[in-house]
């Protein structure tokens, strides 16, 4: 069996479809040099077991890896080296082994999510209202701000956990940051992202119709294969334009990719794929 050279890391990770989006992404270009020896597969690593995984993976000849629940805060604290939006994000979603031998930890997440939006709107000078002060919010602040929106709002249920995260971003944008309890929110915005895991649970949000501007984009980091909750309170609230996060999922894939190969795979293809599994 030929020894996998990139790997998605998790536990449980029977469940990801990354083998399969990458092998997509890999014969885009064939008999390119730079995927003529790329084999991807599963790694379950023991949840106490990540860096010794990692190690024995790098061994047989590893040379990148996606990571998944549980292990992207374990990943940060692996990587020798982090970019900026890792360093930003606080945790790890892709490592890449470097000619020195050492890791480079990088998050994908956040660019995911950029190119997917700006494939239905552009962000440079929308009023933009991310939902949640968790991981998934803190992950793609950076890389929202990079869009030059005209504001950054940032609600929760708590307004202390939705400051101290923006506190973290005041020194690194000029834009103005601005942080809201849910049941507080009296502005509309254009473009509403939910970072929250409340579709998972198949709960609403504590939001009003009137967060939603005339011809906004609300979009869900969740995904499935009917309508999550935050999308159809966007949908009675009268959007039009609705999006669910398959294809960050795929985005962020398609960074990852392009990281350890400098390959730029066409996202749309896999996207169609990625729909019709569901």
């Amino acid at each position: 069996m030929t020894q996998p050279t990139y790997v998605v890391i998790g536990n449980p990770i029977a469940h990801s479809k990354s083998p399969q989006i990458h092998a997509l992404f890999a014969a885009q270009f064939p008999g390119h040099p730079a995927v003529t020896d790329f084999f991807y597969d599963r790694l379950l690593a023991p949840l106490d077991g990540f860096a010794a995984a990692v190690h024995d993976f790098a061994v047989a000849g590893g040379r990148g890896a996606n990571v998944t629940v549980p292990f992207k805060e374990d990943a940060y604290r692996f990587a020798a080296e982090l970019t900026t939006r890792a360093q930003a994000a606080g945790a790890v979603n892709t490592l890449k082994r470097l000619s020195s031998g050492n890791w480079l930890g990088d998050n994908t997440d956040g660019a995911g999510l950029v190119a997917d939006v700006l494939r239905h709107v552009e962000i440079k000078d929308r009023r933009i209202l991310l939902l949640g002060a968790g991981g998934a919010a803190r992950g793609v602040i950076l890389p929202l701000l990079a869009q030059q929106p005209a504001s950054l709002s940032l609600a929760n249920r708590t307004l202390s956990k939705a400051e101290g995260l923006l506190n973290q971003f005041s020194t690194m944008s000029t834009i103005p940051l601005l942080a809201h309890e849910f049941s507080h929110l009296n502005s509309d915005y254009d473009l509403i992202i939910n970072a929250t895991s409340a579709s998972l649970g198949g709960e609403r949000l504590p939001i009003t119709n009137s967060v939603f501007a005339p011809n906004a984009l609300a979009y869900d980091m969740m995904y499935g294969k009917v309508e999550t909750p935050f999308l159809a309170q966007a949908r009675e609230a009268g959007v039009t334009l609705r999006v669910d996060g398959l294809g960050m999922l795929v985005g962020q894939a398609a960074e990852a990719f392009e990281l350890w190969t400098s390959l730029r795979p066409d996202v749309e293809p896999v996207l169609q794929w990625m729909r019709e599994q569901l």
